[in-house]
């Protein structure tokens, strides 16, 4: 349920405009969870041989990176921001910067970088989504483009 009282639409939005998403902790069991029924490489579902890898310790996986930057899109655009999203349309420029370990905390941010006319129901939203850890490093960066309702 939107949390905002104004439900906003295409007409509303701006380039230039920015969100924060929040953050998010993920957790080892996440990690694991997550990998065992989507990426089960040892490096996301085992943390004795994770530690034996490039990385010395179990990382998420990137799917789950991505997984939880929809969340963040949801609970900050839609349900705080009240933006009036019908469908996602496209995902552009998808990178992963470094590798989501247990404990780190995520922040989120999106800002508006395109505004497009789709017909007279619709208008389409273009979005760049980052995602850092507490220290300022960025984990995953992506352009997402969305159909908003008009008024």
């Amino acid at each position: 349920m939107n949390q905002n009282s104004t439900q906003r639409y295409f007409e509303d939005l701006a380039v230039g405009e920015t969100f924060n998403l929040g953050a998010e902790t993920v957790t080892e069991a996440e990690i694991i969870s997550f990998a065992e029924q989507y990426d089960p490489q040892p490096i996301h579902t085992d943390p004795e041989a994770a530690a034996e890898s490039m990385f010395g310790t179990l990382v998420a996986s990137g799917w789950h990176t991505a997984a939880i930057s929809m969340r963040r899109f949801v609970d900050g655009i839609v349900e705080k921001a009240g933006i009036a999203i019908i469908a996602g349309v496209e995902v552009e420029n998808l990178q992963w910067r470094r590798p989501i370990k247990p404990g780190d905390v995520l922040n989120a941010d999106a800002e508006i970088v395109g505004l497009e006319e789709w017909n007279e129901e619709r208008g389409t939203v273009q979005f760049e989504l980052e995602m850092r850890t507490d220290d300022g490093d960025p984990v995953l960066q992506l352009t997402k483009r969305v159909l908003v309702a008009r008024k």
